[in-house]
């Protein structure tokens, strides 16, 4: 199975790498976001280490289960050959109501065919107000008018 584009990356296609991931974790579809991933990706995602689709898609059906509304925009932040570095944000809130603002960075590394074989996350979390969140748009992709990360100080 082949996820253009490819690497290696340029400006371009490492952008639209990060908005490709971007837009897939936003539908919030684990068994669909697992399939960017190689069938044995290894991820460090802040404390734990998964590896493969199936822990994966166990994995984001958990997080999702608690992350309620999430919201997430990525940045590009640096790229070489078969390699993407992006910065993050996202917004949630828990059962109780109480709203975060999740920041972080991922290192990932694709295989020939465009799936990421790596992922390693580091993240923070902010408990916010309501009235200071910024991600507004309906749930689901990040409309193209909206503004970005830098754009909004983050």
């Amino acid at each position: 199975m082949s996820r253009p584009p490819l690497p290696p990356f340029d400006p371009a296609t490492a952008a639209q790498k990060v908005r490709m991931a971007e837009d897939a974790w936003n539908t919030r579809d684990p068994a669909r976001v697992a399939l960017a991933y190689t069938p044995d990706s290894c991820w460090r995602n802040r404390v734990e280490f998964l590896e493969g689709r199936a822990e994966i898609t166990r994995f984001l059906t958990r997080k999702w289960s608690r992350e309620l509304d999430y919201r997430l925009q990525k940045e590009l932040w640096a790229f070489r050959e078969n390699r993407i570095a992006v910065r993050f944000a996202y917004e949630w809130h828990d059962d109780s109501g109480s709203w975060f603002r999740s920041y972080g960075n991922e290192n990932w590394e694709f295989d020939a065919e465009g799936l990421m074989r790596l992922r390693i996350a580091s993240i923070n979390d902010a408990p916010i107000l309501e009235a200071e969140r910024k991600f507004h748009w309906p749930l689901g992709p990040r409309p193209a008018d909206h503004p970005g990360l830098s754009s909004l100080g983050l």
